[in-house]
Parts: structure tokens; C-alpha cells; sequence
């Protein structure tokens, strides 16, 4: 049987893992051992922080959403069952965006809903 040389793959392999840990601090970025634990924990981080970055989101659209509400004089869950009884459809995000940027038209979606 011949004799395989792996040369050509290992190290291909090494320098795509060297790569992905290019900036880590120290023997992270530059030893493969080290460099390959910490590129398994980076990207375990980075699929896990993606999922949580639209939670994160979400609570501050609503807290923006509850700050403004209460300051035109209702809650936030009246205010968004409300929408949803006149059948108002913006979401949460552009709802939050109106409540930061532009809180005039804010409170006439406000007294929309509360009419």
C-alpha cells in the first residue's frame, strides 16, 4: 500500500482556522491549538448572539413603545390591544422609531386609537 503525505490538506486546514482567528489576543490568533478553541467558542457565540440580538431588539422597541405611551396618558398593552382592535397594523420597530424620532406624529396614532 502506498504512503499518503497529507501536506497539501493539513495545511490548508490549519491556515483556514488561522484565518478565522485573525485579531485574537495573543497565542489565540497565532498557535492552531489554541487558535482552533477559539474559533469553535467565536462561532458558537455568533450563532447564538444572531438569535439573541432580535430578542434584545424586540425589548427595546418596546420599552421605547411603553415610555412614549405612558407619557400620551395610556399603557402599552392597552395601546397595542387597542391597534390591534382597529385593526392598525405597524409593528413594533417602526412604532418605536415614530415614538424617538418623531413623537408628534406619535401621539396622533395615540389619539387614534383612543377614539
Amino acid at each position: 500500500m502506498s504512503r499518503v503525505k497529507r501536506g497539501n490538506v493539513a495545511r490548508k486546514r490549519r491556515n483556514k482556522i488561522l484565518r478565522l482567528a485573525k485579531g485574537f489576543r495573543g497565542s489565540n490568533g497565532s498557535l492552531f491549538r489554541t487558535a482552533n478553541q477559539r474559533v469553535m467558542k467565536a462561532l458558537c457565540n455568533a450563532y447564538r448572539d444572531r438569535k439573541r440580538r432580535k430578542r434584545d431588539f424586540r425589548r427595546l422597541w418596546i420599552a421605547r413603545i411603553n415610555a412614549a405611551s405612558r407619557l400620551n396618558g395610556i399603557s402599552y398593552s392597552k395601546f397595542m390591544g387597542s391597534l390591534k382592535k382597529e385593526e392598525i397594523r405597524i409593528n413594533r420597530k417602526m412604532l418605536a422609531q415614530l415614538a424617538v424620532a418623531d413623537p408628534g406624529t406619535f401621539k396622533k396614532v395615540v389619539t387614534e386609537v383612543q377614539s
